[in-house]
């Protein structure tokens, strides 16, 4: 899949004249715990008093638990933006 988008991109900056680059934040991202829905999932029924006392059992820490996820993409990005 890769391969694919580097060569999309390649030919982009080919073409338009605008330096396009990629930020490949898919395999840093799988490292974190916190990064899977299948540990940390939503659940649409009410919470009961076990699950209240368990947060472990029903958070959604892939938006809830901070610093998370996307603040680590938002200091590479940030840290990007600076080097350019």
């Amino acid at each position: 899949m890769m391969k694919l988008v580097e060569v999309a991109i390649k030919k982009l900056n080919e073409k338009s004249g605008f330096k396009v680059e990629l930020l490949n934040i898919t395999q840093l991202s799988e490292y974190r715990k916190e990064g899977h829905s299948s540990i940390y999932r939503k659940h649409w029924d009410p919470l009961t008093k076990e699950q209240l006392a368990n947060p472990s059992s029903y958070a959604d820490c892939i938006h809830w638990c901070l610093p998370g996820v996307p603040d680590i993409w938002n200091h590479f990005l940030y840290a990007h933006l600076l080097y350019l």
